[in-house]
């Protein structure tokens, strides 16, 4: 059981965090954090594993109790016992090379007997549907692989309670089935589920309440069946994605051989003896937003890469208005906005982070302003980029590549950790630079967004080895 009494909140040197927060979630019961980035959804996780205030300092007031126990009087070993975290960012809490190390290794740091930690291990692995990946190293997994991986190292430990922080970023939609039937048996098991989402259409049949937050506080609470009923305006007034499940997409296919700024002629990927994809030949229309789909680990992140010069192809080429283009070439002409916000970012403020590579004038510092005022940035001008939440940083990164100037953008999972609103945003903004002539590549497992923005979409096939 999770137990927070006024429990309140303020980081060090910000404004951030939370106020009276007061909930209790019993054994046997899943409950959702949502809201607004920014809303306190995080901060609320970091209060019941204890990251907040021994990782994160500041001011904390009111009590936390796990199980019954207070964890204020509790070590940091103690709470990992009672408290497993799913954390945003899957590479945070990665401590081995190969995935079966990985899951192992929570087991092994709390001294259980070998048998035990294989048991666990095999247990966790095949419930996550990893037995396929199990010897493979953890840096070269797609990032929906390694929130999974992330997610059966939290399971094989068998904690009390359950914290996921955005657990289905990267997922998709394979894997968050799996990780709704996971979540579904340990309610069942009896386990305390706490879960902060923005998408939450896929909880629908698990969270037994869903809490909005709005500046810090618990604003309201809703049922399942009452979160389905609120009309749809109020679910755009309160900026939350929707509730209902989304339609079926069409079929993907390769686009089309009409004029293309962008194309591929049988481009193919391998790493050592693995095919990561192959025969890759697609057409991509300028001034649209066009979607690259596919299963986690099918090679998307890898082709995008590739396109804009940054990896290599085992074979094939790559051709910008029908020229052949080198690697150099693509560099200049395709701005990449990966699906990792804390390898992108290089000033010491985020006014800096958008004005890199810009020569400074009154009017490129004009529309710097206005971007960061539309993408609700302006007041985080001066702070450090490292010091937003994980919102934040992913709409200061789409910023810097619309503020790039570059013709053709590739965004890796660009609303992945943005709520209702914000993804929206994104969306109109993406349909704008597209009508303004702009080639828009997303790879995205987002619905909302495909069906908000995009014009085509590519599937990219998985390949069993």
């Amino acid at each position: 059981m999770i137990e927070l009494t006024r429990a309140s909140f303020q980081y060090e040197n910000s404004d951030r965090g939370v106020q009276d927060i007061s909930l209790s979630v019993k054994s046997g019961e899943c409950v959702v954090l949502t809201g607004l980035s920014g809303c306190g959804k995080t901060t609320v996780t970091r209060l019941v594993n204890g990251l907040a205030p021994s990782y994160y300092p500041g001011v904390f007031s009111g009590s936390v109790r796990i199980d019954g126990k207070d964890i204020s009087r509790l070590s940091t070993w103690e709470i990992g016992r009672l408290v497993g975290s799913v954390f945003q960012d899957p590479k945070s809490q990665f401590f081995s090379s190969e995935l079966a190390g990985e899951v192992a290794f929570p087991c092994e740091n709390y001294g259980l007997s070998a048998r035990e930690i294989r048991e666990r291990t095999d247990a966790a692995i095949e419930a996550l549907k990893l037995s396929r990946l199990k010897d493979r190293a953890v840096d070269v997994l797609s990032s929906g692989e390694k929130q999974r991986a992330a997610i059966a190292s939290v399971y094989a430990m068998k904690p009390k309670a359950f914290v996921c922080d955005e657990p289905t970023a990267n997922l998709d939609a394979a894997g968050t089935r799996q990780l709704a039937q996971t979540l579904r048996q340990l309610k069942e098991q009896g386990f305390t589920l706490l879960i902060a989402e923005h998408r939450i259409d896929w909880l629908m049949g698990i969270a037994d309440r869903f809490l909005y937050l709005r500046d810090g506080r618990i604003a309201a609470e809703y049922t399942p069946e009452n979160l389905l009923l609120l009309p749809e305006a109020d679910i755009l007034g309160m900026g939350l994605r929707s509730p209902h499940e989304g339609k079926c997409l069409p079929a993907p296919s390769v686009l089309d051989e009409s004029p293309a700024v962008l194309k591929t002629a049988g481009l193919s990927k391998r790493i050592r003896k693995e095919v990561i994809f192959e025969d890759i030949s697609l057409s991509v229309p300028e001034g649209g937003v066009t979607a690259i789909t596919g299963q986690n680990g099918a090679g998307k992140t890898t082709l995008a890469q590739i396109l804009c010069g940054l990896a290599r192809q085992t074979r094939g080429h790559i051709l910008i208005d029908g020229k052949k283009a080198r690697a150099a070439v693509r560099r200049r002409e395709i701005y990449y906005c990966g699906n990792d916000t804390s390898t992108q970012f290089f000033t010491a403020s985020v006014a800096e982070e958008l004005l890199l590579n810009t020569r400074l004038t009154e009017e490129s510092k004009d529309r710097a302003r206005h971007l960061l005022k539309e993408f609700g940035l302006y007041e985080y001008r001066a702070a450090h980029p490292s010091a937003l939440s994980g919102g934040q940083k992913q709409r200061l990164a789409i910023a810097c590549a619309i503020f790039s100037g570059r013709r053709i953008l590739i965004l890796d999972e660009p609303t992945s950790g943005l709520d209702g609103q914000n993804m929206r945003l994104i969306a109109e903004r993406l349909r704008s630079e597209a009508r303004r002539g702009r080639t828009i590549l997303v790879i995205t497992h987002d619905r909302e967004l495909i069906e908000s923005c995009c014009d085509n979409f590519v599937g990219v096939e998985k390949r069993l080895s």
